[in-house]
C-alpha cells in the first residue's frame, strides 16, 4: 500500500490502495475536511460501480392538453422512479406576418430571432405547466429539452446522448383511441418503436390506457469517463430543473515546485534520523522507513501522482497556497515538525532532538496507518452496504415486474369482464326489443282483426245497399241515354240560336259576368302548358292563367268528361248572381270553349292541406274550427235564399278552396240544386228536390239521397258532418263515422284528434265531434238544423279563432318590396328587368311573351329583354318565409 497525504485545506487525495484483499484501485479522500480530528473522510471509489439511479422520462408535446393525460399515468405508475419531463422544439419554417405565413428565409435575422425566442417562451410555459400537474401530485420532476428538425429525431437523439432507459410518450391523439386499441396509431410513435435503441423500454400509453410496450433487448453500454477524473460520489444529484450551482468538486490536485521540495526535504530529514537510530528503528518492526521514504518519493515523482496532482486547476478547484501546508496523514505533528525543522539551524539539531523527532514521525506514520485501517474499515462497510442496496433493487425491480405483469393481467381480465358485460347488456336489449315487437304484433294483430270484423260489417251494409241499389242502375242509364239525346238537340238548338240571334246566350249574361274569348283563354293559359296546372276534377282541368293583369283559375272543360254545357250553364248562373264572402268569385266565362274564369285561391283545397301534399305546412287547430265555422256561413246563406233555396249536393274538401290567408271559399257548383218547398212528408213544408239519378262523391254524399232520390238541406248536414269529422282526426273519409263514434263512446277521443294540428282544447273537440256525428245520422230527421243549432255553436268557437288569427295574419304581412307587382303575391323567383324593377321570372316573362315592349310599371318602352336573377331577394323571401 502507498500513502500520500497532504495537509491542505480543501484538496483530495487519491491513495493507491494494492492490498490482497481490495485489489487494486484508488481511492479519494478529503483532508482539508479535517479540523485536529486526524481522520480522513472517504469521498469515492474511482474502481468501484456505482448505482444509476433510476429516471422515468415522459415525452410531453407543446399543446398541454393533448399530453396531459398521459403524464398523469406515467405518475401514477412510475412506482417510486423521478420523473423527468421530456420535450423536442420544433422549429416552425414559417412566421406568421400580417396575416399570412412568410417562410423563414424571406424574413429578416431580427424577426426571426424574435420569433424563435417566441417559440421557447411557450416551450417554457408548457413545460412549467406540465411542473405544475406534477407537483399538484405531490411529484418534483426535472426537465430536459432539445431543438431538432422533428419529434421524432429530437427523441432519439435524446434517447441516445443520455442512455434513457426508461421512456413513456403517447401511442395517438386522445380522440382517436377506440376502447378495443392494441396497435400504435401515430406516426412519430412507429417510428420511435423502430428506431430507438435497443436499450430503452418504450411505453406507448393513449387516453390514459396502456396500449404498447416495448421490452429492452439489449443491455445499456457503458458511458465512458474522462481520463484522470475522481467522481464525487457523495455530491447529491440535484434536478435540471433547479438553478443551485453544484458543490464545488476537486477531482485531483496540481502541487507545486515549492511543496515538492518541502516534502522531499521532509523525507530526508526522516531518512537521516532512520540511518542514526537503526537501533530503535529495529524494534518498530511495522515500520520500514527506507520503504517509507521510498514510495513517498515515486508517488511524488511518478507520473500518476504528477498528472492527479496537476489536473486540479483545470477542474475548477482553487489554487494551492505555497505557504503552510497544513495537516497530513490526520495529524498536525508532521507540518509542525516541518515549519520547526526549515526554522531552526543545522547546528540546533541534537541528539535528544533527533529522537524527539523520529518518534513524532513515526506517531504521525502510526496516526496515519491507524487512518487508513479505519478508512478501509470503512470501505469494506461501504462496500457491503452497496452490496446489500443492489440486491434489494435487484429484488424490487423482480417484484416490480411481477407486479406489472400481475397489473396486465388484471386489466386483461377486466377487458374480458368488461366486453362480456357489454355483449350481456346488448343480448339483454335485443331480448327487450323482441319483446316490445313481439307486443306491437300482437295488438297490431287485435287491431286488424277488429279493422277486418268491421270490414266486413261494412261489406254486409254495402251488399245490402248495392242490392237495392242494381235495380236503380238500369233506371239511370236508360234515363242517361235520354239525356244524353235531349242534350245533343239542345246543343244543336243552341248552336242554331247563336248563329240565328247573334249568340243570345252570351248577351243575357253579359249582366253578370264578364266574357271572355278562346285566344284569351289559350294565351292566359300559355296554350294550356302542363306546368301551370293546378288541379283536375269531374268537370274538367283547372290551369293557373294571368288574364288581363289578373292571376285568376281557368277551369276547361273534358271533351270526353261527364259534365257538360248543363253544368256549365248552371254554375255560370248560380255564381253570376249569388254573392258571399265564402263563395268562389265567378270572374267570367268562355262560351266558345265552356271554360270557367275564377279568382285564383293560392291555398289549394282543404284536401291538399288535411294530407300535406307538397308538403305543406298542417293546418292548426284554430284554423280547422275558422273553416268549419265559415263553411257553415256559407251553408246557412245558400239555404235561406229565397224563393228558392240552393243545395251544394257535392260538399267535399277538394271542392272546399282556401285563399291567401286560409280563408274558406266553397266552389264546384255544377250539379248543385235549386229545391222547393214540398207539404207531402208528415203534412210539413219541406224543402226537397226529387231526381232518379243522384249524384255526389262516395262516403260524403248523404245515404237517403242515393237510396231515395231526395235531395233537401239536410243532404247538405250529413256531408258538412263528415268534412267535420276530417278536420278533426285527419284521416280519410272511409270508416270515420263508425271510428269516431266508438272512440267517444269509449272516451278515447283524445286518441283520434289528429296532433299535426296542434293541442286541440278537448271539451270544444268533443262537443264538435259529438254535433258531427248528429250531423251524420242516417235518418235525415235526427240531424240537427244549420242555423239553429250548428252555427249557435261554431259561431263562438269561430269568433275566438277568427280574432285570434287576424292578430297573427297581421304579425305576418310581408315586407311591400317582397310582393310582385304584376301578381301582387310574394315573389319566389324575383327578377330584375331592364325598367330597374323586380318582378316574378315567371310573370315578366309572360308579359314579355304576350308581345308587350314596355315596362309593366312606367309604360316605356324596354331597352333590352334580358332579365337578371335577384338573388340577394330571394335568399331574404325565403328565410322570411321559413321564419312565417
Amino acid at each position: 500500500m502507498a500513502i500520500l497525504s497532504a495537509g491542505i485545506p480543501g484538496i483530495a487525495l487519491k491513495v493507491a490502495d494494492r492490498s490482497p484483499s481490495s485489489g487494486s484501485r484508488s481511492r479519494v479522500y478529503d483532508i482539508g475536511s479535517m479540523e485536529g480530528g486526524g481522520e480522513i473522510m472517504e469521498v469515492g471509489v474511482s474502481g468501484g460501480v456505482r448505482q444509476r439511479e433510476e429516471m422515468l422520462y415522459v415525452a410531453v408535446g407543446k399543446d398541454v392538453k393533448e399530453s396531459k393525460s398521459t403524464l398523469i399515468w406515467a405518475v401514477h405508475n412510475s412506482g417510486g422512479k423521478k420523473i423527468c419531463l421530456l420535450h423536442v422544439l420544433v422549429p416552425s419554417p414559417t412566421i406568421p406576418m400580417m396575416g399570412a405565413e412568410v417562410p423563414v428565409t424571406n424574413a429578416t435575422t431580427q424577426v426571426v430571432r424574435e420569433h424563435r425566442e417566441s417559440e421557447r417562451q411557450s416551450m417554457h410555459k408548457a413545460l412549467n405547466d406540465y411542473e405544475c400537474i406534477c407537483m399538484n401530485m405531490g411529484v418534483q420532476p426535472e426537465k430536459l429539452y432539445v431543438e431538432s428538425n422533428s419529434i421524432e429525431n429530437g427523441i432519439i437523439q435524446l434517447i441516445q446522448s443520455h442512455r434513457i432507459e426508461n421512456l413513456t410518450m403517447g401511442a395517438a391523439s386522445d380522440k382517436r383511441y377506440r376502447r378495443n386499441m392494441t396497435e400504435l396509431k401515430s406516426k412519430k410513435a412507429i417510428f420511435i418503436k423502430n428506431q430507438a435503441p435497443a436499450y430503452c423500454r418504450i411505453t406507448f400509453v393513449c387516453s390514459s390506457c396502456l396500449i404498447h410496450r416495448r421490452e429492452p433487448t439489449a443491455p445499456v453500454p457503458p458511458s465512458p469517463e474522462p481520463p484522470n477524473v475522481i467522481p464525487d460520489f457523495e455530491q447529491p444529484t440535484l434536478p435540471r430543473s433547479f438553478s443551485t450551482p453544484p458543490r464545488h468538486r476537486i477531482d485531483t490536485v496540481k502541487l507545486t515546485n515549492p511543496v515538492q521540495d518541502m516534502f522531499k526535504r521532509v523525507f530526508s530529514t526522516t531518512e537521516r534520523h532512520l540511518g542514526r537510530n537503526s537501533s530503535r528503528s529495529s524494534s518498530e518492526g511495522p515500520v520500514n522507513n527506507e520503504k517509507v521514504a521510498l514510495e513517498w518519493e515515486s508517488i511524488m515523482s511518478s507520473p500518476a501522482g504528477s498528472s492527479a496532482f496537476s489536473s486540479g486547476s483545470s477542474s475548477g478547484a482553487p489554487d494551492i497556497p505555497s505557504t503552510p501546508i497544513g495537516r497530513l496523514t490526520g495529524s498536525e505533528h508532521i507540518s509542525q515538525i516541518i515549519d520547526e525543522h526549515d526554522s531552526s539551524s543545522p547546528s540546533a539539531l541534537d541528539g535528544n532532538m533527533d529522537n524527539s523527532f523520529f518518534d513524532r514521525i513515526v506517531q504521525a506514520m502510526s496516526d496515519a496507518e491507524k487512518a487508513k485501517r479505519e478508512a478501509l474499515e470503512e470501505s469494506v462497510r461501504r462496500g457491503k452496504a452497496e452490496k446489500d442496496v443492489i440486491e434489494a433493487l435487484r429484488k424490487m425491480k423482480i417484484l416490480e415486474s411481477s407486479y406489472v405483469e400481475e397489473h396486465r393481467k388484471r386489466k386483461e381480465v377486466e377487458e374480458s369482464l368488461e366486453k362480456e358485460e357489454e355483449q350481456l347488456r346488448f343480448m339483454k336489449n335485443q331480448l327487450e326489443e323482441v319483446k316490445e315487437e313481439l307486443r306491437l304484433a300482437s295488438s297490431q294483430k287485435a287491431h286488424l282483426q277488429w279493422k277486418l270484423e268491421e270490414t266486413d260489417e261494412i261489406v254486409r251494409e254495402l251488399e245490402q245497399k248495392i242490392v237495392s241499389a242494381v235495380g236503380l242502375l238500369q233506371t239511370f242509364k236508360e234515363e242517361r241515354d235520354m239525356l244524353e239525346l235531349e242534350r245533343d238537340n239542345a246543343l244543336r238548338e243552341a248552336q242554331d240560336l247563336r248563329r240565328n240571334q247573334g249568340d243570345i246566350s252570351g248577351t243575357s249574361f253579359s249582366q253578370h259576368y264578364s266574357e271572355f274569348s278562346f285566344p284569351e283563354i289559350v294565351e292566359a293559359c300559355q296554350n294550356f302548358n302542363p306546368s301551370l296546372k293546378i288541379g283536375e276534377g269531374g268537370y274538367g282541368t283547372i290551369y293557373k292563367g294571368y288574364l288581363r293583369n289578373t292571376t285568376v283559375a281557368i277551369k276547361i272543360r273534358h271533351e270526353l268528361g261527364n259534365q257538360g254545357p248543363r253544368e256549365f250553364l248552371q254554375e255560370v248562373d248560380v255564381l253570376s248572381k249569388v254573392r258571399h264572402p265564402h263563395l268562389i268569385t265567378l270572374i267570367g266565362a268562355c262560351p266558345e270553349a265552356w271554360a270557367l274564369v275564377y279568382e285564383y285561391l293560392p291555398n289549394g283545397s282543404l284536401e291538399d292541406r288535411l294530407i300535406c301534399r307538397g308538403n305543406t305546412m298542417p293546418l292548426s287547430w284554430q284554423h280547422r274550427i275558422r273553416i268549419a265555422t265559415e263553411l257553415c256561413s256559407a251553408l246557412v246563406f245558400l239555404h235561406s235564399i229565397s224563393p228558392q233555396s240552393i243545395v251544394h249536393g257535392d260538399l267535399k274538401p277538394s271542392n272546399i278552396l282556401l285563399d291567401a290567408h286560409l280563408g274558406c271559399k266553397l266552389s264546384d257548383f255544377g250539379i248543385c240544386r235549386f229545391i222547393s218547398r214540398d207539404a207531402s212528408l208528415s203534412g210539413s213544408t219541406t224543402l226537397l228536390y226529387r231526381t232518379e239519378n243522384p249524384g255526389g262523391t262516395l262516403h260524403y254524399v248523404d245515404p237517403e239521397f242515393i237510396s231515395s232520390g231526395e235531395l233537401t238541406p239536410k243532404s247538405d248536414v250529413y256531408s258538412f258532418g263528415v268534412i267535420l269529422l276530417r278536420l278533426l282526426t285527419g284521416k280519410p273519409a272511409f270508416g270515420i263515422i263508425k271510428v269516431v263514434h266508438n272512440a267517444v263512446e269509449n272516451g278515447k277521443l283524445k286518441s283520434l284528434l289528429d296532433p299535426l294540428a296542434g293541442d286541440w282544447p278537448y271539451l270544444q273537440a268533443e262537443q264538435l265531434a259529438r254535433l258531427a256525428l248528429r250531423c251524420c245520422d242516417l235518418n235525415r230527421r235526427n240531424r240537427p238544423d244549420l242555423e239553429s243549432d250548428i252555427w249557435r255553436l261554431l259561431e263562438p268557437m269561430g269568433a275566438f279563432c277568427g280574432s285570434h288569427l287576424s292578430f297573427a295574419k297581421e304579425c305576418a304581412q310581408p315586407p311591400p318590396y317582397f310582393i310582385c307587382p304584376i301578381l301582387q303575391e310574394v315573389m319566389e323567383d324575383p327578377h330584375v328587368a331592364a325598367d330597374g324593377f323586380t318582378y316574378e321570372g315567371e310573370a315578366l316573362r309572360g308579359w314579355l311573351d304576350s308581345g308587350h315592349n314596355t315596362s309593366p310599371m312606367t309604360n316605356e318602352q324596354l331597352a333590352h329583354r334580358n332579365l337578371v336573377p335577384n338573388r340577394a331577394l330571394r335568399t331574404a323571401i325565403q328565410e322570411w318565409l321559413q321564419n312565417k
